[in-house]
């Protein structure tokens, strides 16, 4: 199985320092669904892994949530995209819990899911934690210069960030990535 696991707040759709917290609030990246749908078309199955401690916070629900990933849904179907499953994490920072990025739970969830080992499924996000999180269970790292992940394009990327990760102008660039490899692996 082919599979690629992405964040998604900075990575597929806008970010807000003040949390997305409403469907009207939740806006693709450009080009990000069609990048989705290109890799879909090439084979991939995708994920999404996100932090969601708006949950906790109390400032939206689950109802909203899932409108939110309807919306998502709606938009990937209209370009010929789809998303297979949403993983999320709805505790803040505080309750430490094993699911939050960067701590690897919602990957195990992946991998028990899906029944597969996790050893170089590529994921892809904005932030150090995102990447962490996916390699703490075996994954392939890849950062994207959209969301938070803009401040480090241009410059190396800190420690924070583990070894051998791969950076990309967006999800775009990322799939062009990939199918590239894949191509000339073939």
């Amino acid at each position: 199985m082919k599979l690629v696991i992405l964040d998604r707040d900075g990575t597929i759709n806008e970010d807000s320092a003040d949390y997305i917290k409403h469907p009207d609030e939740w806006l693709p990246l450009p080009g990000a669904l069609q990048a989705i749908a290109r890799l879909n078309h090439a084979g991939w199955h995708v994920v999404v892994a996100s932090n969601q401690s708006g949950l906790g916070r109390g400032l939206f629900d689950v109802s909203t949530l899932n409108a939110m990933h309807a919306k998502m849904h709606k938009l990937l179907a209209a370009v010929g995209g789809r998303v297979d499953a949403v993983f999320y994490c709805p505790h803040g920072p505080e309750e430490a819990c094993r699911c939050r990025k960067p701590e690897p739970g919602l990957f195990e969830q992946i991998g028990e899911r899906y029944g597969i080992d996790l050893r170089h499924v590529p994921v892809v996000g904005d932030t150090a934690r995102d990447v962490v999180a996916g390699v703490a269970a075996g994954c392939e790292p890849h950062l994207v210069y959209t969301g938070k992940g803009a401040a480090f394009k241009d410059r190396s990327l800190p420690d924070t960030f583990p070894p051998g990760t791969r950076t990309h102008d967006d999800l775009a660039a990322f799939a062009e990535f990939l199918i590239q490899r894949e191509t000339a692996g073939a």
